[in-house]
């Protein structure tokens, strides 16, 4: 006998469905143990992908929007190895290129140095958010406008003009770096 579409389990009763909600939190778990089997650095930070062990700025982006918890190791080491190979006087960059240095390759990417002022925050190290903060809010134009890049040996804007998305995280980082974290640290962490 059929309720509603569905076949009725043994037992007589009919089981609730999961909700939309339940089902996509599920979905969401099997594909972040999927993805800890596969693209999980040997030294415990996330990489790229399963066939590329490198590093990526966006790699920062899964604990700050609530995929992982700030305390998960994996979210501190990738935070610490992103800090030591992809960044340079607090300037960010998106991944290396080649064995050039970071500024050789590119520019600094603006939105990647709110996100590491971000990540920082997250992690409770309040002086560090606020040096990143303030190295790449001073890397705007003389309207205020902030390009999508920062050419830290010339001190000039390039790419698009203005960016909004580099705008958007510096809003959102002085809006959170407003408040300080529970785990709040007055000291920047040891590099």
């Amino acid at each position: 006998m059929r309720i509603a579409g569905r076949a009725r389990p043994a037992g007589g009763t009919a089981r609730r469905p999961l909700s939309a909600v339940t089902r996509l939190d599920r979905l969401a778990d099997a594909i972040l143990a999927d993805t800890g089997r596969r693209a999980l650095h040997p030294d415990g930070h996330w990489q790229r992908s399963p066939n590329d062990p490198a590093l990526d700025a966006a790699l920062l982006l899964p604990p700050l929007r609530g995929l992982l918890s700030a305390g998960d190791p994996r979210t501190r080491a990738t935070l610490r190895a992103y800090t030591a190979h992809l960044t340079d006087g607090y300037y960010a960059y998106r991944f290396r290129h080649d064995d050039r240095p970071l500024s050789k390759a590119e520019g600094a990417f603006l939105l990647c140095g709110f996100v590491t002022a971000l990540a920082e925050h997250q992690q409770g190290h309040e002086i560090d958010a606020y040096r990143w903060f303030e190295r790449n809010r001073a890397a705007c134009g003389a309207p205020g406008l902030f390009a999508e890049e920062y050419d830290v040996a010339l001190r000039r804007l390039l790419g698009n003009l203005p960016q909004a998305f580099v705008h958007a995280l510096m809003l959102e980082a002085s809006a959170r770096l407003a408040h300080p974290t529970a785990t709040a640290r007055t000291q920047p962490r040891p590099m």
